[in-house]
């Protein structure tokens, strides 16, 4: 998957293993609808700049990071997050 930045540059995300999944999403606050639906969820800063450095493909520098703007770190995060949740929301058969 490739993201387009608010620059026109586009950044690439890897796959990334199970254990890298479950370090992310043992990182984050889910909060839940009265039927177990995940509704929301709640990450610091940190919890943000931990998914970038771990899911975007090549090398994630600081300088990197902070050219992004807080829309793109956002719009990166919320990629990588539905990727993470994709399929987990219902059970296997």
């Amino acid at each position: 998957m490739e993201i387009k930045l608010e620059n026109g540059k586009k950044v690439k995300i890897k796959k990334l293993t199970i254990d890298e999944k479950d370090s992310l999403l043992d990182s984050c606050k889910f909060s839940y609808d009265e039927k177990g639906v995940v509704t929301g969820m709640q990450a610091m800063h940190s919890t943000m700049t931990k998914f970038l450095r771990t899911a975007i493909d090549g090398n994630v520098t600081d300088e990197l990071l902070e050219s992004f703007t807080f829309q793109d770190r956002t719009n990166v995060f919320e990629n990588i997050q539905s990727l993470l949740l994709k399929g987990e929301l219902k059970p296997s058969k």
